[in-house]
């Protein structure tokens, strides 16, 4: 250990560079690296999967990892756990690293539960009188008390990944490295390893989390990494790690503007509705100091009543969650909006100053008006996810806000 690296620091990673060669031919024939040789052939390209990587997780820290796949997340972590060996610079490990990067690494099918426990633990630097020591905290945790006799290839699925999930965060170390485990087992058990990683930030255990889900970052973490294309993006705050990862996602989507349903209209469209879409003018990422901007555009071609509706929905969500879906007025009637042939806009405003940091999804709906006094519309037309959009709130508060019918409406001709 460095003389630099103070008692504060658990793990400390400096200008860490890897790359690993990836052949070019399908064969490895000593002729044909010979021919190569003489002809200034490689018969290999360099893969650079790290560049000049820095930062520091000092004790305490629940320290999270983001990035694409294939961005040097899980290369970056099997650097830290010295399964891979960096081509330059340093890392540096105050105490003991207990890791988990892949379920099930090290464990033997033919062997029971409780010799599994014992040689996994073995790899990861424990002696048996500090597995003993563990060993009932690790069973309890993982619910497997009556099993630990059976042979692992007898066991589920399921209980081989809460043995052996177990088995690495029971473990007593100093350092604590997760990749990609946040969804392991059970419902039941997926609560129990949620009310764990509470109470190891609570008590202030070091963690280092690598993780796409932007939730458990803003949850768990204080403190997290941004890696792009091997290149540390961004480093600082979850919240606004989260902020730049979603919205570095969302300029990655494709919209399917020109998907064309029968008829020759985009899906959702129709010869009565040709138009319906959502213009989104304050862009992808939007402070909730701020306000969002959009204009809904639409054209009808007959003399029918039209209304419309918005709809936001939280992406993180599972399935996704509506949080709010209008325009209602008080008596939460859909509010009717024109009753001629011709082109509309309307413009929202949607102020942010309640909204948590999250990714949301707007929508639009047009309906024509049967009976308003009965609450009877049909659906003419939808942006769905096609001509819809998702932004990014970029800061983080405690609550919802809805959406406020304060734009003004023009009519843009017929």
């Amino acid at each position: 250990m460095a003389k630099e690296m103070t008692e504060e620091v658990a793990v400390k990673i400096s200008q860490v560079s890897k790359s690993f060669r990836l052949p070019t031919e399908a064969t490895n024939s000593l002729r044909t690296k010979l021919v190569n040789a003489t002809r200034g052939i490689k018969g290999y390209k360099e893969q650079h999967v790290l560049r000049d990587i820095n930062f520091t997780v000092n004790k305490g820290d629940f320290f999270g990892i983001v990035g694409r796949n294939g961005s040097g997340k899980s290369t970056l972590l099997k650097i830290i756990s010295q399964i891979y060996v960096p081509e330059t610079g340093t890392v540096e490990v105050n105490g003991k690293l207990v890791s988990f990067i892949e379920l099930g690494v090290g464990f033997n099918p033919e062997l029971t539960g409780r010799e599994n426990v014992y040689l996994n633990g073995a790899m990861l630097g424990f002696s048996t009188q500090e597995i003993d020591a563990m060993y009932d905290e690790i069973v309890e945790f993982a619910e497997l008390a009556d099993f630990m006799n059976q042979k692992l290839k007898n066991y589920s699925s399921g209980m081989q990944v809460r043995l052996a999930f177990s088995v690495a965060i029971k473990a007593k170390g100093d350092v604590l490295v997760l990749d990609e485990v946040l969804a392991v087992g059970d419902e039941a058990f997926q609560r129990k390893c949620n009310d764990y990683f509470l109470e190891r930030k609570r008590t202030g255990l070091t963690t280092i989390l690598v993780t796409h889900d932007m939730g458990a970052v803003k949850k768990y973490c204080n403190r997290a990494l941004y890696i792009k294309d091997g290149l540390v993006e961004g480093y600082g705050s979850p919240n606004e790690i989260a902020a730049m990862y979603s919205t570095a996602n969302l300029q990655s989507v494709k919209i399917g503007e020109t998907e064309v349903a029968d008829g020759g209209y985009a899906r959702g469209l129709s010869k009565l509705v040709p138009q319906l879409d959502l213009e989104n003018i304050s862009g992808q990422s939007v402070s909730s100091d701020g306000e969002l901007v959009f204009n809904l555009n639409y054209e009808v071609t007959e003399d029918i009543p039209t209304a419309f509706g918005i709809s936001l929905i939280d992406t993180v969500a599972v399935a996704g969650s509506v949080i709010d879906s209008g325009l209602f007025d008080e008596n939460y009637e859909i509010i009717q909006r024109a009753d001629k042939a011709g082109k509309y806009s309307y413009q929202f405003r949607l102020p942010l100053s309640l909204f948590n940091t999250r990714v949301i999804k707007v929508e639009a709906t047009l309906f024509k008006v049967k009976h308003k006094e009965n609450q009877e519309f049909d659906t003419i037309a939808t942006t769905a996810e096609l001509r819809g959009f998702q932004f990014v709130v970029s800061t983080d508060n405690s609550n919802n806000a809805l959406l406020q019918e304060t734009g003004t409406w023009t009519q843009l001709g017929s």
